[in-house]
């Protein structure tokens, strides 16, 4: 039996998307119609914001009140604003497709 079938992992979960992903909403919803909006660039844009930002895993109530805890520290909240600003820059200027 291969490891991944014997324990289940579907419980694990990155809070730090949630933040990510609401944070691209809410920069876009004040940055200029010049960035493309389609579905492959906003994956791109959240894609490369998670990869700048620390991971908040969780998997129990304990680590679900850590990762609350950690997301309302101001310094996280500030690199997940800066790390979707620079993906979007990047994004803007090299889109993923034609």
């Amino acid at each position: 039996m291969a490891f991944i079938d014997e324990y289940n992992f579907e419980l694990l979960k990155n809070e730090a998307e949630k933040l990510v992903i609401n944070e691209v909403e809410q920069q876009f919803a004040s940055e200029s119609e010049d960035v493309c909006r389609c579905n492959e660039c906003i994956v791109d844009i959240a894609a490369m914001a998670l990869n700048s930002v620390k991971p908040l895993y969780r998997f129990s109530l304990l680590g679900t009140l850590y990762a609350s805890q950690a997301m309302t520290e101001n310094s996280y909240a500030a690199s997940v604003k800066q790390a979707v600003a620079q993906a979007i820059k990047k994004v803007k200027q090299n889109p993923g497709h034609e």
